[in-house]
């Protein structure tokens, strides 16, 4: 038996490629394939199996592209919301993969259909050698349970943990979880920052085991997540297995100064380089989207039917934002400026700036600053800035007449290190804010003094 786990930058996923002879079994693939493809040659094995352990609402699914390119069988559950597989495994049904055998658990609660997988080395008699969890579980808690309705999230969680005290927790101790994301997923918080963890490990300190079901529904359930819009999407694309990919890698136009110009009244620009680099210069109405950050919030912003051109730092990074936005469905990208932002710099062509403060110069005249903190409103209640107003960054843009600012007093936007707050200080300056600033380094840095 072989296994190969994959992580997707910027959107801490996990797809996973398990093996026994020939024949493998790849579990919750995203769009672009080939990663997986070029593995399973190197392995020397044959993708027989795509496995879905739910449909994925953050990311673009490969599973039909996949099973397209390959023949490989789609497995899901037999939960109306899957809307596609070769073949539906009900609650305890199994799948052969040579001498290992897959059982399928319906375990509902962060998403209607959820299934988990339990990997046996021969037969079911003796303890699973691994659970692929999906978002049921994941390393020190549990995928989110707002998802399909937020009105419901306690009655979910509580759904949740029966679901994973009934299925997964006589599975034996000694059986790794392999779950579908990590730290930094928009399918959940708090989750604990390991490289591998086992079923036993989890009963000492996940949150599912530690508390009661009653303790733990309400805490679960009383989380306050954004939902991005693009949500939506990924949920409409994924009941059909994902969309095959459109773009190639250097195929989208690099398009001097004078191009890029043209298109500046009516498409969206989103400038890629870190928070400073746009304080210091920036195309004007151009988003501050951080190149790490186009996974989520440039599905904030902008959707798949809008047209989108990249500045970015270099050229070099163009081909890893289009693969970024490409990831949850944008592939509308017409452009790029070519040579990086520096060739507008050179250019002579118009240039904006907003600015930046340090946590000290707040702390000392705190009456000369609104404060405005863009994080979810967890962190926000966890502590912020004395008089900070909250709005999350991702809904700003239609809350900035929530705002009781003054558009002529300077404005510090604040997040945990910047890059969120470059967001949110580029809305402001859409939104005709005059004097915007960044406080880089954020709660961060703030916390230091």
């Amino acid at each position: 038996m072989q296994l190969l786990s994959f992580e997707t930058p910027a959107i801490a996923h996990y797809a996973y490629l398990i093996s026994d002879g020939i024949d493998a079994a790849l579990i919750d693939p995203r769009r672009d394939i080939e990663e997986y493809l070029q593995a399973a040659r190197e392995l020397g094995v044959r993708i027989r199996y795509i496995i879905e352990t739910h449909r994925q609402e953050d990311f673009v699914m490969g599973s039909a592209y996949l099973a397209e390119q390959t023949g490989a069988k789609i497995v899901n559950g037999t939960h109306d919301l899957f809307g596609h597989g070769h073949l539906r495994l009900s609650d305890g049904e199994h799948i052969c993969l040579g001498s290992l055998r897959i059982r399928a658990l319906h375990t509902p609660g962060h998403t209607p259909e959820s299934m988990c997988y339990a990997i046996f080395d021969s037969d079911d008699d003796k303890p699973a050698w691994g659970i692929f969890t999906g978002d049921t579980l994941f390393f020190g808690t549990t995928g989110r349970t707002d998802l399909t309705d937020r009105s419901k999230s306690v009655e979910n969680a509580a759904l949740l943990y029966q679901s994973i005290h009934t299925q997964l927790a006589d599975l034996g101790d000694t059986a790794f979880i392999f779950p579908a994301h990590g730290p930094g997923s928009v399918c959940g918080s708090g989750m604990a920052e390991r490289p591998s963890s086992t079923l036993g490990v989890e009963k000492i300190d996940n949150e599912v085991f530690t508390l009661s079901q009653d303790d733990f529904a309400e805490k679960k359930g009383s989380e306050q997540l954004s939902r991005p819009p693009f949500f939506r999407h990924m949920e409409e694309v994924n009941l059909k297995g994902g969309i095959a990919p459109v773009n190639k890698m250097g195929s989208v136009n690099l398009l001097e100064v004078d191009a890029m110009l043209e298109q500046s009244n009516h498409a969206l620009f989103y400038d890629t380089r870190e928070p400073e680099a746009y304080a210091g210069g920036h195309v004007e109405n151009s988003y501050s989207i951080w190149l790490g950050g186009l996974p989520v919030f440039g599905g904030w912003v902008g959707d798949e039917n809008d047209d989108i051109y990249l500045l970015t730092d270099r050229e070099s990074d163009i081909d890893v934002a289009i693969n970024h936005l490409a990831r949850i469905g944008i592939d509308n990208v017409k452009g790029a400026l070519a040579g990086g932002f520096g060739t507008w710099r050179k250019s002579g062509a118009p240039i904006s700036s907003s600015g930046t403060l340090t946590a000290q110069a707040i702390k000392d005249d705190p009456q000369s600053f609104q404060i405005l903190d863009v994080r979810e409103l967890d962190e926000y209640e966890q502590g912020h800035i004395p008089g900070a107003q909250h709005i999350f960054v991702g809904k700003l843009e239609d809350k900035l007449g929530e705002l009781d600012f003054q558009k002529s007093r300077p404005v510090i936007v604040v997040c945990s290190v910047g890059h969120r707050a470059g967001l949110g200080v580029s809305i402001l300056r859409r939104g005709g804010y005059e004097d915007v600033r960044n406080l880089l380094g954020g709660m961060s840095a703030w916390n230091q003094h």
